[in-house]
């Protein structure tokens, strides 16, 4: 028993021992060692923390740097598409004065057309009208020889009547052909203006269609004078004029072929002063006037860039 309770009491002696030396605080070098441990863990957090910064800045700049780039381009991008709207509408604006350049160019190809077969026509009559007269003299001169034979078969001829009493004297033959001398005096004057036209000599052009039409008021292309007085004036920029020229073709020259186009460059000019409600109304009646016409279809395609259409809308009923 006694031998018992000394081995209880040399374990409990044991353990206690065992137990202090766990409970004991650690040497210090091993807490030298821990403490650098740590040190070293919370200066690699540091580091990590400034390296992410790092990445942040870099990754700021570069998307700075790239939100200005794409401001950049798109200004560039926005200047070109101002440049190309500019030069959209200098093309359009050039392309619409070629137009009226060749409109006007077709007009005194045209004229000249007309000229000529008004020309044609005018030789044809006088043609017509020589060989009626030379049938007349022949007619005339064998009649006269008809009667010289009877008159010889008889007996000899009185001396009061010679053989060619029913020819008439050459003045009074030259009289009863027509004279050209006017109308190439009116053909030389027209084509002239027109040519001064056509080469750019406005002034000197509206001089001589105006000499045209105070020379020749009848003439069949008197109307086609004072129309190009209209075309001259617009040319130049003068609508308020050109406006006036286009309502006397209208006025004073009903049945002039150049009414259409007449009816149509007023309608311009009026748009050119601002008279949108008198030039819309002006181009309706062309349409509705001379439908299928080259000036109906100009006049159309004017409408539709004004953005309304051809005939007015229909009131509205009472």
């Amino acid at each position: 028993m006694r031998t018992r309770w000394i081995a209880l009491a040399l374990a409990a002696v044991l353990v206690g021992a065992l137990g202090g030396a766990m409970l004991a605080p650690k040497p210090t070098g091993a807490v030298s060692k821990d403490m650098i441990q740590l040190q070293e863990q919370v200066s690699q957090l540091l580091q990590g923390q400034r390296d992410i910064r790092s990445a942040i800045d870099t990754n700021n700049a570069t998307l700075r740097t790239l939100v200005q780039q794409s401001l950049d381009a798109t200004n560039q991008l926005n200047a070109q598409m101002g440049l190309l709207q500019k030069n959209v509408q200098e093309a359009t604006a050039n392309s619409g004065s070629r137009i009226d350049t060749m409109s006007t160019q077709t007009q005194g190809l045209s004229d000249n057309l007309q000229d000529i077969q008004a020309r044609v026509a005018k030789l044809s009559q006088q043609m017509n009208d020589v060989q009626g007269l030379l049938q007349s003299i022949d007619g005339k001169i064998s009649g006269g020889a008809s009667v010289t034979s009877s008159a010889n078969s008889s007996g000899p001829a009185p001396n009061n009547t010679p053989a060619n009493q029913g020819t008439p004297p050459p003045s009074a033959a030259d009289n009863s052909a027509p004279s050209p001398m006017s109308s190439v005096s009116s053909d030389t004057l027209y084509q002239n203006a027109l040519r001064d036209f056509s080469t750019g000599k406005y002034d000197l052009a509206r001089q001589e269609f105006s000499d045209f039409i105070k020379t020749f008021p009848t003439n069949e292309l008197a109307s086609n004078a004072q129309f190009y007085l209209g075309e001259i004036s617009y040319q130049q920029g003068n609508y308020q004029d050109a406006l006036a020229q286009y309502e006397i073709v209208m006025g004073n020259y009903p049945k002039s072929f150049k009414l259409a186009a007449a009816m149509l460059k007023k309608a311009f000019a009026e748009l050119e002063l601002g008279m949108k409600s008198s030039g819309i109304r002006d181009l309706r009646e062309l349409v509705r006037r001379f439908p299928g016409s080259d000036e109906a279809r100009r006049a159309q395609a004017k409408l539709k860039e004004l953005g309304v259409s051809t005939t007015p809308h229909a009131a509205a009923p009472h």
